[in-house]
C-alpha cells in the first residue's frame, strides 16, 4: 500500500527561525514584527488545527510533543529523521544540521513500540561522523508498491547512503538533480515531488537534465501514475510537498496547504481530485518561518498495529 492511515506528529515548544538550516533551505524566511514568543504561538495554533483536520477525516494521529531541552526549532518536522516500514523496521536518519539531531529521541520509540509492532531499529545516524546526510522522506521519495525511491542530490542526500538504504530495504533509486528558483539545488526531494497511489505530482521543471527529467516522469507513467506537473513558482509555493493518506474506510486524501492550494490551476485540482479528496491546511506561519510545509510535518506509521487485548 502507498499510503497509510497513521501519521506521527510533532507538537512544537521551540518552533522558529534557525539560521543554522536556512543556508541549504531557500524557502525559510525570519517572520518580521513578531516575537520569537509570538512566531512559537502562532506554528503551535497552526499545528492544533492540522491534527484537528485530520482527525476528523478518520486519520490516526500519534501527537507527541516537543522537549523544552534542548531547543529544537525544526522539532516540527519528523519526517526527515524517522521512518517506519511495514516489516516493523524503524529507520533513524543522519541530519545536515547539528541542532536537529536531538530530535531523534527514544522515548519517541518507546511509545510508538507501545502501539506498534517494532521489530528493528536501523540507525544511519553515524555517517553523521563522515559529514553525509540523508534526511528521511524529505530526502527521499518511496513508491512503496513498486519499490522506487526518488532522490534529488543535495548537501542534505547523499547518493552513497541513498544506495545502502535501498539495498537494505529493496528500493531501486532514481537520483537526479533539480534546482530551485534562486538556481541552488532543491535542499529536499519533498518539495518537487509528491506520489500518491495513482497520481504524482512533480515540479519537471526543476529537472535541468533532459534526460533525467524524461526517465523520472516515464518511470512515474509506467508505474501507473498520473503525472500532475506544476511550475517552479508552484513549487516556490510548497504545491509539490503534499502527501496523500487514507482513513480506515478507504477514503483517500491528499494533505497540502492552504497555500500551495490556492496557487493550483482549476485542471491541476480536477486531477488531483480524480484520485483523492483534497485537506488544505493552513500552516502559513510554519512555511514561512520553518521553511517546510504540510509533508514535512508527518512521518507515517506503515508498522503493523499491536493486537488489543
Amino acid at each position: 500500500m502507498q499510503t497509510t492511515s497513521s501519521i506521527l506528529m510533532v507538537r512544537p515548544v521551540s518552533f522558529g527561525f534557525n539560521p543554522e538550516t536556512a543556508s541549504t533551505n531557500a524557502f525559510q524566511n525570519e517572520l518580521q514584527h513578531h516575537s520569537p514568543a509570538e512566531i512559537r504561538q502562532q506554528a503551535i495554533a497552526e499545528f492544533d488545527k492540522f491534527v484537528a483536520i485530520l482527525q476528523e477525516k478518520g486519520i490516526n494521529v500519534t501527537v507527541i510533543n516537543d522537549t523544552e531541552v534542548p531547543a529544537k526549532p525544526d522539532a516540527i518536522f519528523p519526517n526527515n529523521w524517522i521512518t517506519l516500514h511495514r516489516n516493523g523496521t524503524i529507520a533513524l536518519y543522519p541530519m545536515h544540521a547539528p541542532s536537529r539531531r536531538p530530535e531523534r529521541r527514544q522515548d519517541i520509540l518507546d511509545t510508538l513500540g507501545q502501539a506498534y509492532q517494532v521489530k528493528k531499529v536501523v540507525d544511519f545516524s553515524q555517517h553523521e561522523e563522515k559529514d553525509k546526510f540523508l534526511e528521511g522522506t524529505g530526502s527521499m521519495i518511496l513508491d512503496h508498491d513498486n519499490r522506487i525511491v526518488y532522490a534529488c542530490l543535495s548537501p542534505r542526500t547523499d547518493a552513497d547512503l541513498l544506495e545502502e538504504f535501498c539495498q537494505h530495504f529493496g528500493y531501486q533509486p532514481i537520483v537526479f538533480h533539480a534546482y530551485d528558483h534562486k538556481g541552488s539545488l532543491v535542499y529536499h526531494t519533498n518539495v518537487m515531488l509528491s506520489i500518491g497511489h495513482r497520481f504524482a505530482i512533480l515540479c519537471a521543471a526543476a529537472i535541468q537534465d533532459e534526460a533525467d527529467r524524461q526517465f523520472v516522469i516515464t518511470t512515474l507513467t509506467r508505474t501507473g501514475h498520473e503525472v500532475i506537473e506544476i511550475t517552479p513558482e508552484q513549487l516556490r509555493q510548497y504545491a509539490g510537498n503534499a502527501l496523500e493518506v487514507s482513513n480506515k474506510a478507504g477514503q483517500h486524501f491528499l494533505v497540502i496547504s492552504e497555500q500551495a492550494y490556492q496557487s493550483l490551476r482549476p485542471d491541476q485540482v480536477q486531477a488531483i481530485q480524480k484520485y483523492a479528496e483534497i485537506l488544505a491546511v493552513p500552516i502559513n506561519t510554519i512555511e514561512h518561518v520553518g521553511g517546510g510545509s504540510v509533508r514535512c510535518m508527518m512521518a507515517e506509521i506503515f508498522l503493523p498495529e499491536k493486537a488489543q487485548g
